[in-house]
């Protein structure tokens, strides 16, 4: 399994069936090592951060809750 080496720059690139295909890498949780995994997710979670729309199907694999900080 491999993941896609992605920049922050990339995210404003990236297409829907990538997109697709991160999630499904993620989903199916076979990765060789958990580094490959982690990196899949925050290159998810930047995608969420820049272009939402992009991962609004897939958000249930974030698992980001609204945390009050004060």
């Amino acid at each position: 399994m491999t993941t896609a080496n992605f920049s922050h720059k990339d995210v404003a690139e990236i297409t829907e069936a990538e997109v697709a295909a991160l999630a499904n890498r993620l989903e199916d949780d076979d990765y060789s090592s958990v580094f490959e995994g982690l990196e899949d997710w925050h290159l998810l979670r930047a995608i969420a951060f820049q272009r939402p729309e992009l991962v609004e199907p897939y958000i249930h694999l974030l698992d980001l809750e609204a945390y009050d900080e004060a």
